[in-house]
């Protein structure tokens, strides 16, 4: 808001300036607008260089954190006899801390909103995220419940729209579930609409409903040529239902908590291995 209004003044002044100096029209109304855009652009680069550095702080809390997570993920593998869902456990609360201080540096970005309009659904978009990875699922249902032009988050990403419809699965929305499919696939060229037919074929097999989700994926499949989808369509095409799986759309398909991820597993040991240690 403050952009806006600092830039008005900027144009304002050239424009009395132009008039007092008994400027041409047009040459008064040019220096009116280059004064605004100018102001626009000298504020968007300086506030935008600020708001870079809270992104990076941000970024690199999230990079550290998961490859530390990567790290125990690696050892554990590598480590015959482990226990798996001690292992899980043990990655679910590195993923938990690493999130809560994420989330901590959201606010940091609050001051920047009176400068950039888009600020706040930025910031909610950010903190529908980290509520969701958390399972705080009513946050979560409260930032999608905001109707405020400059508060509901983004729903520019396939994830976040996952999000959304997951939601409304669980809440037993299917019309708002395929209301948010027809709404915002089109937006997604490619293999980026994947994620959302993979959710709404998804409800529609949980409902029964094999024919919709089939002839849904006649058209996911020729838009996206993914492989997950293709075979998902020749599993319902062959009757074959319990083979429907989205597994292969790997960790954003599990970000939606739809389904458990499975646990990592620790190599097991060869029998020759086993002998050459007891030396």
């Amino acid at each position: 808001m403050l952009t806006i209004i600092f830039s008005f003044l900027v144009s304002a002044a050239s424009v009395y300036a132009c008039v007092v100096n008994e400027v041409s029209r047009g040459l008064t109304i040019t220096a009116g607008i280059f004064g605004f855009l100018l102001m626009m652009f000298l504020i968007g680069r300086l506030v935008g260089k600020k708001i870079g550095k809270v992104q990076a702080e941000l970024q690199n809390v999230m990079l550290e954190g998961q490859k530390r997570i990567n790290r125990d993920i690696q050892q554990f593998q590598n480590k015959p006899g482990g226990n798996p869902k001690a292992m899980q456990i043990q990655i679910e609360q590195k993923q938990k801390q690493m999130i809560r201080q994420a989330q901590a540096l959201i606010e940091n970005f609050a001051p920047f909103q009176k400068w950039n309009l888009l600020m706040g659904r930025q910031m909610n978009t950010m903190k529908l995220q980290f509520h969701y990875q958390l399972k705080e699922f009513e946050q979560v249902d409260g930032l999608f419940a905001k109707k405020g032009i400059f508060s509901k988050p983004m729903l520019t990403e396939p994830l976040a729209v996952g999000m959304k419809m997951a939601r409304q699965y669980t809440h037993g929305d299917i019309k708002g579930v395929e209301k948010a499919f027809k709404k915002h696939v089109k937006w997604f060229r490619g293999d980026r609409a994947s994620l959302l037919y993979g959710v709404m074929s998804w409800v529609y097999v949980k409902k029964g409903q094999y024919d919709e989700a089939r002839m849904l994926l006649v058209k996911g499949k020729e838009s996206t040529a993914n492989e997950v989808l293709i075979r998902n369509w020749e599993m319902l095409s062959n009757e074959k239902e319990k083979k429907f799986s989205n597994k292969g759309l790997g960790e954003e398909w599990y970000a939606l908590a739809l389904e458990v991820p499975p646990m990592p597993k620790a190599q097991r040991m060869r029998g020759n291995a086993k002998a050459q240690n007891r030396f």
